[in-house]
């Protein structure tokens, strides 16, 4: 399942999504993490030291790797170079599954053992002084886009992507490629105007959107974002030592996170499980084309001097059937 975490800077984003991605770990279960966040904090989240963090190959910087790996003989697609990040997969195109290896995860993927289990980190990349005044991030996350067009994903598999701060997850197709999207709210009117934000933008595609409730400490602000929120609250989060103290370095046991706690990440883990029955293969593949068709026409025709509109295959359908189980 695909599933991404959103919300305001500071709502707490990386802490949840480290800590559903532990949860999913500790049950021994495929997990591939994607730190998709302009500011990378992902793998510190997950117990990496700083500089073991920067050390993690930058998805962006092996863009042109990726597309030459993804384009395999598809012959819509004339060269790597032609590929934007929206290039849907076509017939002869090589897909990406969360198990097994391939060439992209050979190198981007750094691979932790995180609470007994196996996972792979994914990271795009910091915004560097290179780009600054001359690029934008989402030429950064273009490298996640395209992996998440071609990825080919099962039930009870998990990538786990820690998107952008705030709106920006907007700017792009990027925002429907996932079967649940967590939006990690403080019960604060900052931190619920994030939530409406993203609820107009989400309306239209059918993206599957569930509030995550954090720092909530009392009987009044689970109140206020039930008030706020309404059926969109799935759980929340409160104060929690053992975060505290994996922030302040210390090898805390996983079996010491409070239960409260605890039991919302299976909250969390049983409405992502339940989205699988919600998965449109013909819709996921149809919005697709449409993000494509879009930035074709609006600057990557003009940008690559191709019509990039020939690159959409009308008789492809991505699904499960395309990509048959790999060990791990």
């Amino acid at each position: 399942m695909k599933i991404a975490f959103v919300g305001k800077g500071g709502s707490g984003k990386t802490t949840l999504s480290s800590l559903f991605i532990r949860h999913l770990a500790a049950r021994r279960l495929p997990v591939v993490a994607v730190d998709a966040d302009i500011n990378q904090h992902l793998g510190a989240a997950l117990g990496m030291t700083d500089e073991e963090a920067a050390g993690i190959p930058a998805m962006g910087a092996h863009l042109p790797l990726i597309k030459d790996y993804l384009r395999g003989s598809n012959t819509r697609i004339a060269s790597a170079d032609s590929m934007i990040k929206t290039t849907p997969p076509g017939a002869g195109s090589r897909l990406l599954s969360i198990t097994g290896q391939n060439p992209v995860y050979d190198a981007c993927a750094h691979r932790l053992t995180l609470e007994g289990g196996d996972v792979r980190l994914l990271a795009t990349g910091p915004f560097t002084e290179d780009d600054l005044g001359v690029a934008c991030y989402h030429s950064k996350v273009g490298a996640v886009e395209l992996c998440l067009n071609h990825l080919v994903d099962g039930r009870s598999e998990f990538m786990v992507v820690d998107m952008t701060a705030g709106s920006d997850s907007f700017a792009s197709g990027m925002f429907t490629r996932f079967d649940t999207t967590f939006l990690v709210a403080e019960p604060t009117r900052k931190g619920v105007a994030v939530y409406r934000q993203y609820r107009e933008y989400a309306r239209d595609f059918g993206v599957r959107l569930q509030v995550v409730g954090n720092k909530v400490q009392n009987q009044d602000d689970l109140d206020f974002l039930s008030a706020e929120v309404g059926d969109d609250l799935l759980a929340a989060f409160g104060h929690s030592d053992w975060v505290r103290g994996r922030e302040k370095g210390r090898a805390l046991p996983w079996a010491e996170l409070e239960e409260s706690n605890r039991h919302a990440l299976r909250t969390l883990h049983d409405a992502a499980d339940d989205s699988y029955a919600h998965r449109d293969w013909r819709r996921y593949t149809d919005q697709m084309v449409h993000f494509h068709l879009k930035n074709a026409t609006g600057w990557g025709n003009a940008r690559t001097g191709t019509d990039l509109t020939h690159q959409i295959d009308p008789d492809f359908l991505l699904g499960e059937d395309l990509v048959a189980p790999q060990p791990a």
